[in-house]
Formats: C-alpha cells, sequence, structure tokens
C-alpha cells in the first residue's frame, strides 16, 4: 500500500463569507444573495483541504487567533481533515475576513479581505523539526518572513517547496532562492515581465527548476531542466471560480509529493490531473461542493 504523502502548508488563512448574486450591487444599492456559505478561506488553507481531500496528510502553519471567528475558521479546516498549527493562539483579534460576492451568470468573484496585512507573528524555533517529517512544503507568500525562514529550512532538509505564486509581494524574490516548484496565476508580475514566457525566465534565472503559468481556461505555460510545453483544461460550465486556484496547487502538491523524484513526464502529468480538479472546482459554489464529486477528473497535455 503506497505511503499516505504528507504536505506542509504556510500561509494565509481566513474567515469567508461567500455570497451569490445576480449583480454585484452599486454605490448605495442593496442586493438579496441567492446562495450564502461560510468556511474558512486563504490559498493556503483551501490548499491543505485539497491535499486533504485526496487523501494526504495536511498540516496548515498559519495565523488565526483565538477570536470566535478564528474559532470556527480553525474547527471548519479540522472537519476537513487538516491539522492546524496557529501561530497566534494566544490572540484575541478577529483572523482576516474575506467578503465575496460570486455572480451567478459568469461564476466571476469580487473579494474584499485585509489578507495578512497587519498580522505580524514570531517565526518558530524548531524549523528543522517542523519540516523533518513533510514529502512537500508549499508557500503562498503571505507571512512573507516566516515563509522565506520555513523554506530555507526546507529546502537545508531536502524537502521539495513549491510557491503558489498568486501575485508579486514584498519578499518574493527571495523566497525564490528556496523554491523548487514554482506555479503562478497571470497575475503574477516579477519585475521587468510581460508575459508568461517572461515569467518562467525569470524564475529559471533565479534558480527555480520547475515552473508553470496558469491562465484561467487557457492552457497552462510550464518549463522544467529538460523542455517545457502546455497543459490543456478541461472546458467546464463555470459556476464559480473562487478558489479554483488554490485547488490546482492543493492537488497539484498530493501528485508531486507522491511521485517523490520530479521528472519531465511526471510534472505535465501532475499538472494536467491538477488542472482537472482546478476545473471540476469551478463548476460549484463555493469552495468545498467539487470535493462531493465523484472519480478523478482527467486532461491532457502537450510537451516539447
Amino acid at each position: 500500500m503506497p505511503r499516505r504523502p504528507e504536505g506542509l502548508f504556510v500561509g494565509l488563512c481566513t474567515f469567508d463569507v461567500v455570497q451569490l448574486v445576480d449583480q454585484v450591487p452599486g454605490a448605495d444599492e442593496k442586493v438579496t444573495a441567492l446562495r450564502q456559505t461560510v468556511a474558512a478561506g486563504g490559498p493556503a488553507a483551501n490548499a491543505a483541504v485539497a491535499f486533504a481531500h485526496l487523501g494526504g496528510a495536511a498540516t496548515l502553519l498559519t495565523s488565526i487567533g483565538g477570536h470566535p471567528l478564528g474559532v470556527v475558521a480553525a474547527a471548519e479546516l479540522r472537519g476537513q481533515g487538516v491539522v492546524v498549527r496557529d501561530l497566534s493562539a494566544g490572540s484575541d483579534a478577529p483572523p482576516a475576513v474575506s467578503s465575496i460576492l460570486v455572480t451567478a451568470a459568469s461564476g466571476e468573484r469580487a473579494v474584499a479581505s485585509t489578507n495578512a496585512a497587519g498580522r505580524r507573528i514570531a517565526v518558530p524555533d524548531d524549523l528543522a523539526a517542523l519540516v523533518a517529517g513533510y514529502d512537500v512544503v508549499e508557500f503562498d507568500g503571505h507571512h512573507m518572513e516566516l515563509a522565506v525562514a520555513v523554506a530555507s529550512a526546507a529546502r537545508a532538509a531536502g524537502r521539495l517547496t513549491v510557491l503558489d505564486g498568486g501575485s508579486w509581494k514584498a519578499g518574493t524574490e527571495q523566497l525564490l532562492a528556496s523554491i523548487d516548484v514554482a506555479v503562478c496565476s497571470d497575475a503574477f508580475h516579477p519585475p521587468g515581465t510581460a508575459c508568461p514566457e517572461d515569467v518562467l525566465r525569470f524564475l529559471r534565472e533565479r534558480g527555480v527548476a520547475w515552473t508553470a503559468v496558469s491562465r484561467g481556461g487557457r492552457p497552462l505555460v510550464w518549463e522544467g531542466p529538460r523542455g517545457g510545453g502546455t497543459v490543456e483544461v478541461p472546458e467546464v460550465r463555470v459556476v464559480d471560480t473562487l478558489g479554483a486556484g488554490d485547488v490546482l496547487h492543493g492537488t497539484l502538491a498530493h501528485r508531486l509529493a507522491a511521485q517523490g523524484e520530479l521528472t519531465t513526464r511526471g510534472f505535465a502529468g501532475a499538472l494536467r490531473e491538477a488542472a482537472g480538479w482546478a476545473s471540476r472546482a469551478c463548476t460549484s459554489f463555493g469552495t468545498r461542493e467539487w470535493m462531493r464529486e465523484g472519480p478523478s477528473p482527467s486532461g491532457t497535455s502537450s510537451s516539447t
């Protein structure tokens, strides 16, 4: 029986309030939501949930606190099979709250959140011991001081390090020095880059061996040490795009951890499977309903 992959996810946890609406209200306008849901959110948290859903042992290293909303968020994550290590457990400040409006006709979302702004957390002293038991350590770029320290320890311990590059943030270049795999959105714009090829080149020049750029419904563009190519994204009826990128990263981390040694064929296959899961996540409302569906989806890839 294969060993259960173990993943550490370092980054943001929010309390998400998600409303499905016919249209985003204008100034001084009120609308009645068609549906609503609440759950823990944030790229690292949602990726950890996806990793656990596929059977992995997922731990989230984050800042939540003991405020009632934080308690609810942590409990929801534990209910999804995620072990939560809260570095702000002694704080009574509320967690970051994300207010999200999803437009029913298009599945597009509008988000307001403080993210990790203003939340300073102490870096644990036991970093070597912290990362020792994991196959993969993933970062979303939030809590950057913590991320850089954990990534350095993970690299020193020989653990696979993965970056979810949602956007370019202060400190990202320092974090890249310890990253093996970077999968970035098309909103990730390092200095001097204007297209996915520029981003891949930028990452390659900074020593990141395996890279990819996701572009919504368009094919992912990827590159490895011995070539690159594209991965098609399955066409689906989009209901809600919220969290689809997080599902991409969590399922990718699970596949990479299960593979062990990275190969060109294996990386392309992992991206293909993750793209299938992310597309499935777009077919249902909120960030959890996709997990109630059937067997693994499939996609296609091409390589050069």
